[in-house]
């Protein structure tokens, strides 16, 4: 398995794992929209992009999406999508996957990374939760969809 920053040349490889990803979240599949839209993150480098191959095949990716901490006083990330094509699934792709997230937050000296999944997505808490991270008892999250 070779992982591999996204860019221009790679996002044709990019867009069938977020439209699967989307597809998981119950939305449609968008290939027109969902090229501009990565393309848009890319370009502008408003995301950071990690794409899993196996033998040449694309198979998944993290994005993380960066803000920053007023009380660290540093940036930090939330990692928006992990995605693994399900016949790639139990080869620790998303193990590998999170790994480079976790290495590539470090090199840019970040506070933290967080991420929030569906209280029913078990499978991807217990790998959270086997890559280290933790549920924060200590905030309550709030949210208004406009």
């Amino acid at each position: 398995m070779k992982i591999v920053k996204g860019n221009v040349n790679n996002l044709e490889d990019l867009i069938p794992l977020f439209n699967g990803y989307r597809l998981f979240y119950e939305q449609s599949i968008d290939e027109e929209g969902s090229k501009n839209f990565l393309f848009a993150r890319i370009q502008k480098e408003e995301s950071a992009i990690y794409i899993a191959y196996d033998k040449g095949i694309a198979v998944g990716f993290v994005q993380l999406y960066p803000f920053f901490s007023s009380v660290g006083m540093q940036r930090a990330f939330i990692l928006n999508d992990l995605f693994v094509d399900p016949a790639c699934r139990k080869k620790g792709i998303g193990k590998a996957l999170m790994k480079k997230a976790f290495q590539f937050c470090e090199e840019e000296k970040a506070r933290f990374v967080t991420l929030q999944t569906a209280t029913n997505n078990h499978n991807a808490k217990a790998l959270y939760d086997y890559m280290g991270m933790h549920l924060d008892k200590e905030s309550d999250y709030y949210i208004k969809y406009l």
